[in-house]
């Protein structure tokens, strides 16, 4: 199903900005998260979004694919 690896791509997209706000607007504040724990966090999502969306796209090629063939064999 390739919506549903752009859809898991844009949740760990969202995750990733989420965790980089929160680091930013938490710079100083003595949180149980400190701000270098919610970047490495915000970039485990970032690299994580970034699979997802190399999956989907792989996905996406061969879904196109397969409906390129079909459409050539009819």
């Amino acid at each position: 199903m390739p919506y549903d690896s752009h859809q898991r791509a844009a949740e760990f997209h969202e995750l990733a900005a989420h965790a980089h706000r929160v680091a930013m607007a938490h710079p100083d504040k003595e949180d149980h998260l400190t701000a270098h724990e919610l970047t490495k966090q915000a970039m485990e999502h970032s690299r994580k979004a970034h699979e997802a969306s190399v999956r989907a796209f792989e996905e996406s090629q061969a879904a196109a694919q397969q409906q390129k063939q079909r459409g050539a064999s009819c």
